[in-house]
Parts: structure tokens; sequence; C-alpha cells
């Protein structure tokens, strides 16, 4: 049985080079054809005629043997072409039926579970429509990843995630919907999807609704990271605050906390910032580290004198996320505040750093975020932040303190230095 791999593409593009070669040695007989056939007339002897006579007949053979050779070149050329169109539109022709297969073998095996389960035992989940605020479907029991949640409509939430089954990824949160005329809160992002329980990623949060009213019209929330359940996985970073419009009143939308961090590792998921307003704010805090192994998510920043979020702390192994930096103070009598870094692991890790204080433009600056404590036996503590920066001929903001070090071995973190 004789094996063979045709690649139409290949195919094709080996019938140009070789059409691109005959125009070359056609060129080449055009440039001969002059020296092949001008012959010098024959002298009146016997030998003069007779060479005339042979070089007259070998020109008149290279002649019908190049035009012999251009004919089979071109033939061969266009049969090249055919084939190669010939392999696509059979390969293009089985593409089809595979696939049909492929998805009715699926369907067999994955309809006694969505009668029971409402999710298949193989595939992704579906994802919810958007404007619907429709929560994610489930992914596979044995394999998929969660379906997103849908985008909500005015005044909707939006969907969560949908959950993974053993090996997959949690699905996404859906965006909060606008926020409905009159004032009010905007809708909050939906929460993020769960990881697999062996291995997968929880979904991310999602992002905070949008109001652009008067009135008390504020921001939406962002959605908290979905959290890696499993054995192995990390954290879904935390939605994004929703943006307020108000002027006057309205606040941002603060942000999603960041999802755990797998039972033998995983990191944290970091903690969304928060949206902007009138007022702001406050950061996510960062998600915690796997149980055994995984540093805590980072915190979110904060905006408009609002908090930084807080850093995720470790659990046994693994050290702790830094704090978010804090809101500017442009409107507010004080900037916010750094958030504070988290702690390391019980058994080995360091403590976060604090985060920046907020600037102040007109108003008292923040103080920087405290460093977060190597709580275990072994790690440094975290350091302080920085205060945050002050006006022209104010004074800065104060900077924070600094972890203390690991039970038996571990030096103190630094204090953050005052805002410039």
């Amino acid at each position: 049985m004789s094996f063979l791999i045709a690649i139409p593409d290949e195919i094709s593009t080996a019938a140009t080079d070789l059409a691109g070669i005959g125009s070359a040695v056609s060129e080449a007989n055009s440039a001969a054809a002059a020296g092949t056939t001008d012959l010098l007339v024959a002298g009146a002897d016997e030998v003069s005629a007779a060479v005339a006579a042979f070089f007259s007949a070998n020109a008149q053979q290279y002649q019908a043997l190049s035009a012999r050779a251009a004919t089979f070149h071109q033939q061969f050329v266009q049969a090249l072409g055919a084939g190669a169109a010939a392999y696509a539109g059979t390969e293009a022709a089985s593409v089809s039926p595979l696939q049909t297969a492929v998805q009715d073998a699926l369907n067999v095996i994955n309809t006694p579970t969505e009668i029971l389960l409402q999710r298949p035992l193989i595939g992704n989940g579906t994802d919810g429509a958007a404007g619907t605020g429709a929560n994610g479907g489930g992914g596979g029991i044995l394999w998929g990843n969660g379906g997103n949640g849908g985008s909500g409509g005015p005044g909707q939430n939006g969907g969560n995630g949908g959950p993974a089954g053993l090996l997959g990824n949690g699905g996404a949160g859906g965006t909060g919907g606008r926020a409905n005329a009159g004032g009010g809160t905007a809708p909050s992002g939906g929460a993020g999807g769960a990881g697999g329980l062996i291995f997968g990623n929880g979904g991310a949060g999602g992002a905070g609704g949008v109001n652009d009213f008067v009135g008390a019209s504020n921001g939406g929330t962002g959605g908290a990271g979905g959290n890696a359940i499993g054995l192995f996985g990390s954290g879904g970073g935390g939605g994004n605050g929703g943006f307020s419009n108000q002027a006057a009143t309205g606040a941002g939308g603060a942000g999603g906390a960041g999802g755990s961090g797998g039972l033998l590792w995983g990191l944290g998921g970091d903690g969304g910032n928060a949206g902007d307003g009138h007022t702001g704010g406050v950061g996510g805090s960062g998600g915690a580290g796997g149980l055994v192994f995984g540093d805590g998510g980072d915190g979110g920043d904060g905006t408009q004198a609002a908090d930084g979020g807080a850093g995720g702390s470790a659990h046994l192994i693994g050290n702790g996320g830094a704090g978010g930096t804090g809101g500017g103070g442009f409107i507010a009598a004080q900037a916010g505040n750094g958030g504070a870094g988290g702690n390391g692991g019980a058994l080995l890790g360091s403590g976060g750093h604090g985060g920046t204080g907020g600037q102040s433009v007109n108003t008292l600056a923040g103080a920087g975020g405290p460093g977060g404590n190597a709580v275990g036996l072994f790690g440094n503590g975290g350091d302080g932040g920085e205060g945050g920066a002050a006006a022209i001929g104010a004074t800065g903001g104060p900077g924070g303190a600094g972890g203390n070090g690991g039970l038996v071995l571990g030096a103190a973190g630094a204090d953050g230095p005052q805002g410039p």
C-alpha cells in the first residue's frame, strides 16, 4: 500500500513556480533562435554543402524539440494545477461530513446529561445573550469551560459566568446594564464562574454598569472574580466599578473582589479598579492564594478620595498581594489611603507591599497603606506604601508602616516614605 500526503496549497504553489520556469525557458529559446538558425551560405564545393546541411538539420531539430518541450511543460503545469484544485475540492467536501459526524457523536454523549443536569458531558457552556443578564451555562461535566454571562439590559445586573466541570475555566461575568432613569445605583457586573474541580481558573468578574443620570446616581459595583475551587487554578480578577457621570453627587462603583486560588496551587485574582465619579469607589480586595501554594492577588485602585483595595493573603506557602493605590483628592477633603498589603503564608512567605496614598490637589494627601505581615515561620514583612503627593506648599501624606518579619527568620518591612 502506497502512502501519499497531498497538500493542495503546496501543489498550487509548485504549479505557479513551474509556470515561471516555463516562461524563462521560452525566453531562452527565443534568444537562441538566431544563433541556431542563421547560417552562412554554403560554398560551391560538396564539403561546404554537407556542413551547411548538417547545421540546418540540427537547427530544425532543436526548434522542433523546443516546441515539443514547451507544449509538454504547458500540459504538465495545467495538469498540476488541476490536481491541486481537485485535492482542495475533495478536502473541502470531506470537512463538512467529518464535522457533522463529530457533532453527532457529541450529541449522543451529551444528551443524557443535558436532560438530567442541564449541562453537557463534554463541551463548553452556552453564553448568556447580550442585553438579557442571563447566566452562562455550565461547562461539560468532564471537560469544558463555563459560558460567559450575558450583559445586562437597562436596570439589569450582568449575568454570572457558568462554572466548569472537572477540567475547564469558569465563564466571565457579564457587564452590568445602564442605570434606569431617575437616579439610583447602576446594576452590578456578574460574578465570574468557578474553575474546574481538578484544574481550571475562575472567570473574571463583569464590569459594573454606567450611570449617566442626574440625582444620586452611582456607578455599578464590579462583579467578584470566580474562585478556583479545584486542585489547581488561579482565581479570576474582579470586575472594574462602573462610571458615574453625575457631577454633583454621583459615586463611582466599587471594584469587585478577586477570586481565590486552588486547593493545592493557585494565585489569587486581582481586585478590580473602582469607577470614576464625583466621589470615588473603593478598589476591590485581592483574592487569597491557594491553600498550599500561591500568592494573594493585588488590590484594585480606588478613585476620587476612596481607598485602594487590600492585597490578598497567602495560606500556607506564598506571598501576600500588594495593596491598591488610593484615589486622588481633587474634590473631597482628603485623598484616599493606599490599601494594606496581604499577609504571607503560615509556613513561608513575605507580606505584600502597602499601596501608595492618593495624590492631593487642594486637600489632604492620602496615607500609604501598611505592609503585610509575614505571619509564618519564614518571610519578610512588606514595605509600607508611600504617602500621597500634596499640593504645592502642603505636606505629603504619611507613609504606611512596614509589616512584621517571620517568627523564625525574616526582616521587618520598611516604613513607607512621606509623600512629596
